[in-house]
């Protein structure tokens, strides 16, 4: 049997109403009976201060047995029951028990009510009394009686669960009323409703058919699947424009998400439609930017001007800015008029040229620094030269002036041989490979190498490798390459009488070789580019040692080819210290990064 609309929807009504209804009731008759009990509680705590008060002025000097007879007779005119309790908390009177039996009773000192009038002068507690074996709730009240310290009332709960039945029976009544009126309600508004919804599905038919006049009312079947056939043909339209919508969309987000360029589109009132994330990054602007206006985004007043100028129509030119969030990036931002049928906007796009910046800065240095340090051998050399073609000197000063052209001429030799092994290292050129590697030979190896640079100013190499990085898999010729170049720099910067520490130890699944000294340390602001080809922190003493520059470059290009990392440090008691973090196992090689030289550290490397 086939449930029509109508049905339907007085069972959904009639569901919803019942529902609320039976919560309604319940809610009601537990705040009733909460207010019940609360209010019964608070009369049976006022009866007990009542006679606690009293108590005093009627029996002050009673003995024994009138007290007794006392609470029997205000037990009398209460519907509770009376318990008269002295101080040492025995029940001295009590109207549900003869004289006779108030030394059977136990101490009262351990009931939670009794301790709680002591503390506070008024206890209530709801527990069985083993005394009566009844459910009671009791109210306790101190006394000043000389005899009497605690008037303690109870009142069997079968009383209160009695008020309880009653309000439940009431409320059950009023929800069996207030159900049959809902029935009522729901029949009358699921007719209402049935009738409205048939209207809806004629005009919808009509619409559909292109008819405007008045159709026909005789419908054999529901009313709902009557509206759908109806409205299948429009909302099959109107899906198939949404999808096509959603893929328009989806397709300009994908592009501008994946845009390296920010896009910052704007309308005719000034407000941001699209913001990209390149955009956001570029400009420092959050994710909330769209439906804002550009003054309240955009903090840059020449990329504001540049919207405004668009906005009235005119062509800004491209403006080349630093942004304040990020003051070592470089952007160049364009924006152009659009006009659509809605009213004029505004698109602008911003390009991140820091990469081309420091590439091209990174190559004037370079030709500027290899010029430097090849003119001053090759000064040297001439002068040398020159000095030479004279017949006035002796031969032991001609043999010092070759000395000096040996000198330097080796000096630029070296130079050009590191400029070759970086530019190697830099494509990638250079094979490695990889073989178990013990460290502490290896670290041995290096100070063999090194061994007549350490003697003659008299320091020391100490060597500590744990044991769980006693091997690597790795270049061992790389990897002593970097090494030897990290030791020579120590030993060149180190005080005489110091000590070098090569160091191996585990952290995760990669090994940190670290190369310590004694010396100076490295000043905070050139940490960072240190591993620049041809940077020197003391470039009189790297030249005097003749150093080229290139060795600490090289050794970031060696360390990157064996999969790891470097990065340099101060030492908390003095000196620098040189880190290198290798993996235990060999991974693939990743491509070098565009700007390598740059990278140092932990986190850039």
């Amino acid at each position: 049997m086939r449930i029509g609309f109508r049905a339907r929807l007085f069972l959904a009504i009639f569901g919803v109403a019942t529902v609320t209804l039976v919560l309604g009731a319940v809610l009601i008759a537990a705040a009733l009976g909460r207010q019940t009990y609360q209010r019964i509680e608070a009369s049976l705590v006022a009866e007990a201060r009542l006679l606690a008060d009293l108590l005093p002025e009627r029996a002050s000097a009673m003995p024994p047995v009138e007290l007794e007879k006392e609470a029997k007779r205000l037990g009398a005119h209460l519907p509770a029951r009376v318990t008269l309790i002295d101080v040492s908390g025995h029940v001295i009177s009590d109207s549900a028990l003869n004289f006779g039996e108030l030394e059977s009773v136990a101490n009262h000192n351990d009931r939670p009510e009794i301790i709680e009038a002591r503390r506070t002068g008024v206890g209530t507690a709801r527990r069985r009394s083993q005394t009566v074996q009844t459910d009671l709730l009791y109210a306790a009240a101190r006394t000043s009686h000389p005899t009497a310290s605690i008037v303690r009332l109870a009142l069997p709960l079968t009383e209160i669960d009695q008020q309880m039945h009653a309000i439940t029976r009431a409320t059950l009544a009023a929800l069996l009323m207030a159900m049959a009126g809902a029935a009522g309600l729901a029949w009358a508004g699921a007719a209402l409703l049935g009738r409205r919804v048939r209207a809806i599905a004629t005009a919808a038919g009509r619409y559909a058919a292109g008819d405007l006049s008045q159709p026909v009312r005789d419908y054999a079947r529901d009313e709902i699947g009557t509206v759908s056939r109806v409205l299948d043909e429009s909302v099959r339209a109107l899906a198939e424009r949404a999808a096509e919508l959603h893929e328009d969309r989806a397709r300009m987000d994908a592009i501008l998400t994946g845009m390296a360029e920010g896009v910052l589109a704007v309308d005719s009132q000034g407000m941001v439609q699209v913001a990209n994330r390149s955009v956001q990054a570029m400009l420092g602007i959050g994710a909330a930017a769209a439906g804002r206006h550009y003054l309240e985004a955009v903090r840059h007043p020449g990329v504001a001007d540049q919207l405004a100028s668009a906005l009235a129509g005119r062509e800004p030119a491209a403006l080349e800015m630093v942004p304040a969030h990020s003051p070592g990036r470089r952007v160049v931002a364009r924006a152009a008029p659009v006009n659509a049928a809605s009213g004029r906007g505004v698109v602008l796009v911003l390009h991140d040229i820091t990469d081309l910046r420091r590439a091209d800065q990174m190559r004037r240095d370079f030709v500027a620094n290899v010029s430097h340090e090849l003119r001053t051998p090759l000064t040297a050399i001439r002068g040398y030269v020159e000095a030479l073609s004279d017949e006035a000197q002796d031969e032991a000063e001609r043999r010092r002036f070759l000395a000096v052209i040996e000198r330097h001429a080796s000096r630029m030799e070296r130079i050009v041989r590191d400029l070759l092994r970086l530019a190697a290292l830099e494509a990638r050129q250079e094979t490695v490979e990889h073989a178990r590697v013990d460290l502490d030979a290896l670290f041995r190896s290096v100070a063999a190498d090194l061994v007549t640079g350490l003697e003659s100013k008299a320091q020391h190499i100490g060597i500590c490798v744990d044991p769980p990085v006693a091997t690597v898999t790795t270049d061992a010729s790389r990897l002593q390459d970097a090494l030897r170049n990290l030791v020579e720099n120590a030993v060149t910067y180190s005080p005489p009488g110091s000590t070098i520490t090569l160091a191996a130890s585990a952290e995760a699944d990669r090994a940190i070789l670290t190369v310590a000294d004694e010396g100076p340390g490295i000043p905070e602001d050139d940490l960072t580019r240190i591993f620049e080809r041809f940077y020197r922190v003391d470039k009189a003493r790297s030249r005097e040692s003749g150093g080229t520059g290139l060795g600490l470059s090289i050794v970031k290009h060696l360390v990157e080819l064996l999969g790891g990392r470097v990065w340099a440090a101060n030492r908390p008691g003095g000196g620098a210290v040189f880190s290198i973090s290798l993996p235990v196992t060999p991974a693939p090689l990743a491509p070098p990064a565009p700007d390598a030289d740059r990278a140092s550290g932990p986190a850039a490397s």
